[in-house]
C-alpha cells in the first residue's frame, strides 16, 4: 500500500493509544494530543509531555516514531514535536506533600557515599529538566548542606519553612537549624516531628520529584515516612565488598518491611581507574551488587567508580560539579535515567486509576 493512503484517523488513533511515560495512561486519554497531520507521506505529529518525564523525552520520541512507521503503510516519514504538558502534582498523604515521586536514598551502613549519591541523584534530575527538592533526613549527621556549600537558616513565611535554595532546587535539612558544632541527641518521638515537620511545614512548592538522603542503618525514620505519606520506593546504595552487601540486604528487608517498594541497588566505589597508568583497581571488589541484586530480585540500577574529583567537590561543598564532569556524569546521569525509566515501565505495566474527589 503507497504511503500517501495515510488515514489521518488510523494515525491518530496509534498516536492515541501510546502510553505517557509519566502515567501509563494513553496519551489521548491524558489529553496530550495535541496535533497529527498527514501530508502524502509525511505524519507530522505534537504531543506534550510532563517534566517529570523529562529524561525520557528522547527515548519517547523515537519510540512513537517508530510506531507509527510499523503500523501505517509505507512506511512514512515521521516527525515528532514534544512540548512540555503542565500537569501540577497532587496532595500526597495526610501532610499534604505536592510530589509526583517520593524516592528516598539509603544505606544498610555509612560510608557508602550514600549522600553523595543522593544529592547527585538530584542534581541530575534537575538537570534533565525536572522538578527536584532534596530533604536531608540524616537528623544525627546531616551531610547534604556541606556537599552543596549551602548555609543560612529558613525563613518563616505563612507558618511555612521556606527551604534554602540551591540553583533553583529547594534543600531542607537539620543542619541549617542546629549550630554545626552541636550534636542532636534525640528520641524516637522527637525524630518523628522532625521529619514530619519537614515534609508537611516546608513550602516545597509543585515537584516532580522530592529526594530524601537517609540515615544509614535500620532506625525508625523509615517507619515516619511510611506512615507520613506514600513513598513511591528506595534506592539502596552499597559498595561492593561482602561486608557492605550484608548490611544492603539488611536495609533492603527494612523497607520491605514498611512497605516502602524498592527500586534498586546502585554499587558506589565500584572501582578505581589510576589517573597516571590508566590501569583499573578493583578495591572493594566489583559487581558484588549487581549479583546481590539479581539474587534478591531488585534491578540493578548502575554503578560509580571512585574518583578522587568526586571527593574533592564533596569537601569543597561542589558536589554539583559531579554532573558538569565528563568523566563522573554518565555514571549519575545513568543511575537517574534508570530510575525513572523503571517507574514509567511499571506504571505502563499496570497504570494508576485516577483520583476522584471526595465531596
Amino acid at each position: 500500500m503507497p504511503a500517501d493512503s495515510i488515514d489521518p484517523a488510523q494515525a491518530r488513533a496509534i498516536v492515541e493509544q501510546f502510553p505517557d511515560p509519566e502515567t501509563g495512561r494513553p496519551l489521548g486519554v491524558m489529553g496530550q494530543v495535541n496535533n497529527v497531520a498527514v501530508d502524502g507521506g509525511k505524519v507530522t505529529v505534537q504531543v506534550a509531555l510532563t517534566t517529570h518525564s523529562t529524561m525520557l523525552w528522547g527515548e519517547t520520541r523515537h519510540a512513537l516514531r517508530d510506531r507509527l512507521r510499523q503500523q501505517l503503510p509505507g512506511p512514512p516519514e515521521v516527525v515528532v514535536d514534544i512540548i512540555e504538558h503542565q500537569r501540577p502534582a497532587e496532595a500526597i498523604g495526610a501532610i499534604g506533600l505536592t510530589a509526583k515521586s517520593v524516592i528516598a536514598v539509603g544505606s544498610g551502613k555509612g560510608g557508602v557515599g550514600k549522600s553523595t549519591m543522593a544529592v547527585s541523584l538530584a542534581i541530575a534530575l534537575k538537570g534533565a529538566g525536572a522538578k527536584v527538592g532534596l530533604m536531608d533526613a540524616d537528623v544525627y549527621g546531616p551531610s547534604v548542606p556541606h556537599l552543596l556549600g549551602l548555609t543560612g537558616q529558613p525563613m518563616v513565611s505563612n507558618g511555612k519553612l521556606l527551604p534554602v535554595d540551591c540553583n533553583g532546587m529547594p534543600v531542607m535539612s537539620m543542619a541549617f537549624l542546629v549550630p554545626k558544632e552541636e550534636a542532636v541527641v534525640w528520641r524516637g518521638p522527637m525524630l518523628h516531628g522532625a521529619i514530619t515537620q519537614f515534609l508537611r511545614d516546608t513550602a516545597w512548592g509543585d515537584l516532580d520529584y522530592l529526594i530524601i538522603d537517609m540515615p544509614p542503618g535500620t532506625g525508625d525514620i523509615a517507619l515516619t515516612l511510611s506512615q507520613a505519606l506514600p513513598l513511591t520506593g528506595a534506592v539502596v546504595v552499597c559498595t561492593p565488598q561482602d561486608v557492605a552487601l550484608l548490611d544492603a540486604v539488611k536495609a533492603i528487608a527494612m523497607f520491605n518491611k514498611v512497605s516502602i517498594p524498592v527500586l534498586g541497588l546502585v554499587e558506589n566505589m565500584s572501582y578505581f581507574l589510576c589517573p597516571d597508568n590508566g590501569k583499573r583497581y578493583d578495591i572493594f571488589g566489583n559487581g558484588g551488587a549487581r549479583a546481590k541484586a539479581e539474587e534478591m530480585g531488585v534491578p540493578f540500577l548502575g554503578e560509580a567508580p571512585i574518583q578522587i574529583p568526586i571527593r574533592e567537590r564533596g569537601d569543597a561543598g561542589q558536589t554539583a560539579g559531579n554532573l558538569a564532569d565528563i568523566e563522573s556524569a554518565p555514571y549519575f546521569e545513568r543511575i537517574a535515567y534508570n530510575i525513572v525509566r523503571n517507574l514509567a515501565m511499571d506504571r505502563a505495566s499496570a497504570p494508576p486509576l485516577p483520583t476522584l474527589s471526595v465531596l
